[in-house]
């Protein structure tokens, strides 16, 4: 999580830093440069809100998550290093009592995706 929250800030004061450069070159910018300009001000100002919100968002769950991946990180390691194909299970599926479960697909499960995209059914 720390990772994503240095990169975006690393984009923003880059962004930051390249339209105060712009803006010291003064007159002699050509249109496209000013264009740009213009743009990643305006990206910059409409961004702040939301990467303000992101920051807190981070500081508020990010030691769970830390917490979560140093827990379960290496047993879903495992899991995912046992399992050659994603495409053969379905999306998980969370029970009532909390139960967390990945069911594989069935040959008929498979036939019926295969017979969709060829008898006009929408390919993704």
């Amino acid at each position: 999580m720390n990772r994503t929250k240095h990169l975006i800030f690393a984009a923003i004061i880059g962004l930051s830093a390249g339209a105060a450069s712009a803006e010291e070159a003064g007159d002699g910018q050509s249109l496209m440069e000013r264009g740009l300009t213009l743009f990643f001000e305006g990206l910059q100002e409409e961004m702040a809100p939301t990467v303000e919100s992101l920051n807190s968002l981070m500081e508020e769950i990010g030691p769970g998550v830390q917490g979560f991946l140093e827990d379960m990180g290496p047993r879903l390691g495992a899991v995912f290093s046992k399992v050659e194909d994603w495409s053969q299970y379905h999306a998980p599926e969370m029970l009532d009592n909390g139960d967390i479960i990945l069911r594989k697909k069935t040959p008929e499960d498979i036939e019926m995706l295969d017979e969709g995209t060829e008898d006009g059914g929408v390919e993704l």
